[in-house]
């Protein structure tokens, strides 16, 4: 007796996202991503479209990284100190996609870099590079509101996704995004309902659902995945189900939530039974990533080159792309 499989019928869709302006769209970049846009649960395309796979951005820092273990800063410590040739190594070496611009060095604690400084890192970065780039603050609401802005207007034009906008700080650079055609990045604390709120208070500010990416703040492997998978999880449903308030794409930090558990931060030996150092926080990287890509996940932004070549072929073989 055959049995007719269950085919789910969804009445909402993901909205899409465009990240990066070509020459055409009034930028420089060489091309464009779009994210979201599907109308089914992650790749089960039997159920609705997915016609964007999700994308992989790699991680640049302003400012030498000073946490980073050294299976992980072996890769990009010949560039560490040229955030520009950081940013091209990953284009041209590792074929990255998209870029993340990580302002850590304007963080009060971590040097205190200028604005000016910044805008001039941020420049040469997109000189030097012509895919999408993402710009991430230094995390410290006081300094980011004077710093984000102020790079927005000097990237006026190029649509970067700039983050983040939290529900007790957000006017200001939702103020920038609408002056300067950029999209933003909403955070909100492993919570479905404030993810939802901050959209609406975004959105009545007056910038289109469409420029809005949910970062719901993630965890990684053993370190809280489980649960911020179930909130990615929840959110998709409630907009596959008609919330348009929740029917934007995810971002996720990979590489920032990985490489900094302690059993990756470890030396040869003090954890035996994880294998080696060397290959630890790759593998760490990898499964984080690909649980997250179960969850919804869009954009993806990682450090590792082996964990996202790993994580690539993974979502090549998910969207059936044939090499």
């Amino acid at each position: 007796m055959s049995v007719e499989p269950v085919i789910e019928k969804w009445q909402g869709r993901v909205l899409e996202v465009k990240v990066g302006a070509t020459k055409e769209q009034g930028g420089t970049r060489s091309a464009q991503i779009t994210l979201g846009g599907q109308a089914c649960l992650p790749f089960l395309k039997q159920e609705g479209q997915m016609p964007n796979p999700p994308v992989i951005a790699f991680e640049v820092w302003d400012s030498v990284p000073a946490d980073w273990p050294a299976p992980l800063a072996a890769s990009f410590s010949d560039v560490f100190n040229d955030p520009a040739a950081w940013a091209r190594k990953c284009v041209t070496a590792y074929g990255a996609r998209a870029i993340c611009l990580r302002l850590q060095g304007a963080h009060p604690d971590c040097g205190n870099m200028s604005i000016d400084a910044e805008a001039k890192i941020l420049s040469a970065v997109l000189k030097a590079v012509s895919v999408p780039v993402i710009l991430k603050g230094c995390g410290e609401d006081e300094k980011d509101n004077a710093l984000l802005p102020a790079l927005s207007e000097a990237a006026k034009g190029e649509r970067l996704l700039i983050g983040s906008a939290v529900q007790d700080n957000y006017k200001t650079l939702t103020g920038a995004a609408l002056a300067d055609g950029h999209a933003i990045i909403a955070e909100s604390p492993i919570d479905v309902n404030i993810a939802k709120q901050l959209n609406i208070l975004i959105t009545d500010m007056g910038l289109s659902a469409d420029r809005i990416v949910i970062d719901p703040t993630i965890g990684a492997m053993g370190y809280g995945l489980e649960y911020a998978y179930s909130i990615m999880e929840r959110c998709r449903l409630s907009a596959l189900s008609g919330d348009k308030m929740l029917a934007l794409p995810f971002i996720g930090f990979v590489g920032q939530e990985t490489w900094r558990v302690k059993e990756v931060q470890s030396a040869e030996g003090e954890f035996p039974g994880f294998g080696s150092v060397q290959e630890r926080g790759v593998a760490w990287e990898t499964v984080t990533a690909a649980a997250l890509l179960q969850a919804g996940c869009d954009l993806l932004v990682m450090r590792d080159p082996k964990a996202v070549a790993q994580t690539q072929k993974y979502i090549d073989n998910l969207m059936g792309v044939k090499k």
